[in-house]
């Protein structure tokens, strides 16, 4: 019986090293946000133009992915994706059946937020941010985890936040739905650990991108001020950390939650 699974694990790092050798289709949900592009530049750049092959889910304001199409050709699809709905979902898995693809790596990055005090938040501003959040993370799990069980392969890579650790006041809604993520990935590693799947999330902290480009300077200094490194993080190092996940180097890991936040404790 030892012999079996020791065999058994020999032959499952194979096809790991095989697989992303060979090059990966990967799906990225919310790609048009800065952290969506740096995640799709970072997978074409580490690669050769015969290897990996991205879908990049969208659910408006294209342009920027629409230039990354018509850049890179075949490597590059763009996917309509509204994460929160399931028809969606099953319309993404059918287009990658019709060239004969499923994804071996799904990047669960989509999401907002809607700050406020629970006293004043409505039931509207909370069920879209769970939507949003967590429901979103379990459609794009549910709609690829079939098909990884049957190749005994596949990358699940769950953007959280670091308010799911550290949760901050006035993001009530927010920090629940990304605790959830974590949560979720924690118990799905174990149910797919033994059929060759990783799922692991990432909790950034303050990463610049869009969602504080407008943020006033005095604040912008104050927050500085609360991280360590006194800098804010860079989509691009995001990216760096889900590009090991998605690696041969990273297969042995599974069920982590790695914080991204320069220092804060």
């Amino acid at each position: 019986m030892r012999d079996d699974a020791q065999n058994e694990s020999i032959e499952r790092c194979a096809r790991v090293e095989t697989v992303v050798e060979a090059g990966m289709h990967i799906l990225i949900t919310g790609a048009n946000g800065g952290m969506g592009m740096a995640l799709a530049e970072r997978f074409l750049a580490e690669s050769e133009p015969e290897e990996h092959h991205l879908w990049l889910g969208v659910r408006s304001r294209r342009d920027r992915v629409e230039a990354l199409v018509e850049k890179h050709g075949e490597r590059c699809r763009l996917v309509p994706l509204e994460v929160t709905r399931e028809s969606d979902w099953t319309d993404a898995m059918e287009a990658m059946a019709a060239v004969g693809q499923s994804p071996d790596v799904l990047i669960n990055n989509a999401g907002f937020h809607l700050d406020g005090l629970l006293a004043t938040m409505s039931l509207e501003d909370w069920n879209a941010v769970i939507r949003a959040n967590l429901d979103a993370v379990y459609l794009g799990c549910h709609a690829v985890i079939k098909s990884m069980m049957a190749k005994r392969f596949g990358r699940i890579i769950n953007v959280s936040s670091l308010s799911a650790l550290l949760a901050p006041r006035g993001q009530t809604n927010y920090a629940a739905a990304k605790a959830g993520v974590v949560a979720l990935t924690q118990s799905l590693a174990k149910e797919t650990a033994r059929a060759g799947i990783t799922v692991n999330a990432l909790c950034p902290g303050y990463i610049d991108t869009e969602a504080l480009a407008d943020l006033p300077e005095a604040e912008r200094r104050g927050l500085l001020s609360t991280i360590p490194m006194r800098r804010l993080g860079k989509p691009s190092e995001v990216a760096a950390a889900a590009a090991f996940l998605a690696s041969a180097d990273a297969a042995y890991i599974t069920g982590a939650a790695i914080k991204i936040d320069g220092g804060i404790l």
